[in-house]
Parts: C-alpha cells; sequence; structure tokens
C-alpha cells in the first residue's frame, strides 16, 4: 500500500472512512446513535449571539464548541445554552456530558456547574493546559 499525507481526500474517503469507523465502533459497543444538537441564543432581530455545538452518541453528550459573543458574555447565556444542552441531553437517553477546553477559555465556568477534571496537557498549546472535563447527570 502507499501512504499518502493529505489535506482534503474528497467525500467518498472521508465518508468511507467514517462510515467503516462507525461499523466497527457499533460491532463493539452497540448503536451509536449518533445525533448533532445546536443551541442558539438569538437578539430580538434574530441574529445569533451565542451558541453550542455538540453530538450525541452512546449515551453521552459531547460538547463541541460554546461561543458567547463579546457583547453577550456575563448575561447569563452560556449557563442558559449549556442548561438547554443538557437538557435536550437528558431527553435524548444521555447519562452525561464531556467536554474540551483551554486553560485560557472556560474550565472554571463548567466546574461551576458541576463538572470534573478528568485529564490535562500541558503546554498545549504552548503556555496553556488542555483540559478534559466530564459530568453525570
Amino acid at each position: 500500500m502507499k501512504i499518502t499525507i493529505e489535506s482534503d481526500p474528497g467525500a467518498q474517503v472521508r465518508d468511507l472512512i467514517d462510515q467503516g469507523l462507525d461499523i466497527f465502533n457499533e460491532a463493539k459497543a452497540g448503536p451509536l446513535q449518533a445525533s448533532e444538537l445546536w443551541v442558539i441564543a438569538r437578539d430580538d432581530e434574530g441574529a445569533a449571539k451565542a451558541g453550542l455545538k455538540a453530538r450525541t452518541y452512546f449515551g453521552w453528550l459531547h460538547i463541541d464548541w460554546l461561543w458567547v459573543s463579546p457583547e453577550a458574555r456575563g448575561s447569563g447565556v452560556g449557563s442558559a445554552l449549556l442548561s438547554a444542552a443538557e437538557a435536550e441531553a437528558r431527553a435524548r437517553g444521555c447519562i452525561g456530558a464531556h467536554l474540551e477546553t483551554y486553560s485560557f477559555q472556560a474550565p472554571d465556568f463548567y466546574e461551576r456547574h458541576g463538572y470534573q477534571r478528568f485529564g490535562q496537557i500541558e503546554d498545549y498549546p504552548p503556555g496553556h493546559s488542555c483540559i478534559w472535563l466530564k459530568k453525570r447527570f
């Protein structure tokens, strides 16, 4: 076989690898039941001012990211987004949530909401840490 480094292998190859991994994982761990979850906060004009992107699978909520615009920070909207995502995850049958964040982002925010650290890499990125957190519902 020839090994190549590719920045964009194309949709067909990405789908082949994604589906192949899903088939393997489901054979070992049961149905993936993967579903995207977006929680958006909009102002009175309908403009998005904050959002949370996540996925539910294998009975857990994985939070990819949570963003709050500068003008909305400190208003409680981040907490409201997180609470809404957790409520939807529970409705989907999830038993907990997990995420990764950086030391310069929001680890304290998540800890205030009941998340516990379970892993950390120092100097990722240099001078900071990458932190993994989880919460059981």
